[in-house]
């Protein structure tokens, strides 16, 4: 089964090609409208073209259709409507075999991706011995959202924290390790308490010398394999990423150490990587360092824009870096596919960085680089979401306030769960509106962080659909019915229809057959809030149906039809919710 717009779309492709004749081909453009179950507005370009009035394109269209019999069984009426529009009512029994078909179908209609790609999601990527803030919520949701959702469409997705493991700082920070002791260190990492020890290594670097000297000598250790360094670098890197995973445990997401792929993964192909530049004849030299200048890029007053590759010092830095991780991706990984989860404000740095692997020939087609920019989280002031003391909001007592803030509010909402019920059913409603309030949102505007919209029953909000999909599972209970067996009994039927007397019934069945459209959109454009925003629509429509149409009231086989549907829109937002990393309860 597919989506009855997309299917609509294709049957009336060769009506169309019919008309137009020698002129160019015309998309039909098929849509949903609230006129008919499907409408399709390409007769108005197509008249256009053959210079005709758009009425008697859409009539000959029209009668095409009615000869060839393309559309019988499926639409029980077709109309010229306006200036040419072709309104198109699906028959009952089309749609009721159609929605029926799902009923069985794990994949609840969606299939997999015609050419599989081997796809690489940059994501998360938070920096050693920093604590994780809210800054890092927006790129770690959608990553994950990315992995599971191109990755339920048959791609081979690799997933990649970027983590900031190396560099200058680091000769500061294992120098400070070293003067209040591992052991000392380790317990508070492990408690959180990253944001404390990177500070107070910064202080004593600033009030020191002798310290300062003891760190840049540090890093000369590092940079040059010396093994004791190395030894209490990969300890500060060990504590600080056993940190990061219980944030991402917490905040439950895919990313595990298998995924961590930081800065210091590439040091070794840096100079490989120049090296290959300059063969390739574009590396400059400009004002001591070496640059590439790629096409398209300018400053302020218009001059040409560089890449810087090595610096004056002959140091490397982000370009070099980001330069040998599209190396590594493409020819050691195989990707021809990679995603950039990363902020707005490195739209200019990446682009320059993609343009720069073209020019070398390593991000040639089929591969190509996408950066997935997201907006920023604000405060109700509209500025940078920060706590009362002003710092970043770190992002671990985000998570365990939200959790606190959903267990009075599922209190207050079902007061007879017991205490483990209750703790558990917050804990998904916590979690679960954080992420919902961020993927629901368009990625690359600005949201408002606000608890009481996105912890709220009613609205566009994790809430609102999870106990959608709990009072569902409570009508199963009332009925003392399990909802999988109930479902298995007419899986394996291939002449089951549902009946949709009801409008509601109808519009619900539409809307479940959509779901394929959809999740093939989000994955086209990266865009988690399209599935959100579907998830809400069948939300909303389920319980028009509910109040219009009784379930266990109704005589047999209406019981039936409307117990089936009942499960279908309960799988679809469980399955919806999953590929956004929302779990949902059963009851609440």
């Amino acid at each position: 089964m597919a989506d009855p717009i997309t299917t609509l779309d294709n049957l009336l492709r060769p009506a169309f090609d019919a008309v137009a004749a020698d002129a160019a081909p015309v998309d039909p453009v098929v849509r949903a409208s609230e006129h008919a179950d499907a409408q399709a507005n390409g007769a108005l370009g197509l008249a256009k073209r053959l210079g005709r009035p758009p009425r008697d394109v859409a009539d000959e269209i029209v009668a095409y259709l009615n000869d060839s019999g393309v559309l019988d069984g499926i639409c029980d009426g077709i109309e010229v409507a306006g200036p040419g529009f072709i309104n198109l009512s699906l028959s009952p029994e089309f749609l009721g075999a159609e929605v029926a078909a799902l009923i069985g179908d794990e994949r609840l209609g969606v299939a997999e991706a015609d050419t599989a790609r081997t796809v690489v999601i940059d994501y998360s990527a938070p920096n050693v011995a920093k604590e994780m803030h809210v800054g890092h919520l927006r790129s770690t949701v959608i990553g994950d959202a990315l992995v599971r959702l191109l990755g339920f469409l048959g791609h081979r997705v690799i997933r990649e924290n970027h983590i900031g493991d190396w560099g200058r700082p680091f000769g500061m920070l294992i120098e400070h390790l070293i003067d209040i002791g591992a052991d000392a260190a380790g317990e508070g990492l492990s408690q959180g308490d990253l944001d404390g020890f990177y500070k107070a290594a910064n202080a004593k670097f600033d009030a020191s010398p002798e310290f300062q000297e003891r760190s840049r000598q540090r890093v000369v250790a590092l940079q040059s394999g010396d093994a004791e360094t190395t030894e209490l670098w990969l300890r500060l890197v060990s504590m600080s990423t056993d940190y990061f995973n219980t944030v991402y445990r917490q905040l439950g997401v895919l990313l595990d150490d298998d995924d961590l792929m930081g800065e210091s993964r590439y040091q070794d192909l840096m100079a490989s990587t120049i090296e290959r530049l300059d063969a390739a004849g574009l590396l400059v030299d400009s004002d001591g360092a070496r640059v590439v200048f790629p096409d398209g890029f300018t400053n302020r007053d218009g001059d040409p824009l560089p890449l810087i590759i090595q610096a004056r010092t002959g140091g490397f830095n982000y370009a070099t870096s980001d330069l040998s991780c599209v190396i590594d991706r493409v020819e050691r990984l195989g990707a021809d596919l990679l995603l950039y989860v990363v902020g707005a404000p490195q739209r200019q740095h990446l682009e320059m960085v993609f343009e720069v692997a073209r020019l070398a020939g390593w991000l040639a087609p089929p591969a190509e680089a996408v950066h997935v920019s997201f907006g920023n989280v604000l405060g109700a002031d509209r500025k940078m979401l920060r706590s009362r003391s002003g710092d970043a909001v770190k992002l671990v007592e985000l998570l365990d306030e939200a959790v606190e803030r959903a267990a009075a509010a599922v209190a207050d909402k079902n007061p007879d769960l017991d205490d483990a019920a209750r703790a558990e059913v917050a804990r998904l409603v916590g979690i679960g509106s954080v992420k919902y309030a961020d993927l629901s949102t368009d990625r690359i505007r600005d949201y408002v962080f606000d608890w009481d919209r996105m912890l709220s029953f009613d609205g566009n909000t994790a809430p609102y659909l999870q106990y959608a999909h709990a009072r569902i599972c409570s009508i199963f209970r009332r009925a003392d019915l399990d909802r999988d067996a109930f479902a298995a009994q007419w899986s394996d039927d291939p002449t089951a229809i549902i009946g949709l007397g009801h409008e509601a019934e109808r519009t619900l069945a539409k809307r479940l057959l959509a779901y394929p459209s959809v999740i093939a959109a989000a994955a086209a454009g990266y865009e988690p809030h399209t599935v959100c925003t579907y998830l809400y629509e069948l939300s909303q429509e389920f319980t028009a149906f509910y109040e219009h149409c009784p379930v266990l009231r109704a005589e047999e086989p209406t019981r039936r039809d409307r117990l089936l549907l009942c499960d279908l829109v309960a799988r679809t937002l469980g399955h919806g919710l999953g590929l956004l990393g929302i779990d949902v309860p059963e009851q609440m």
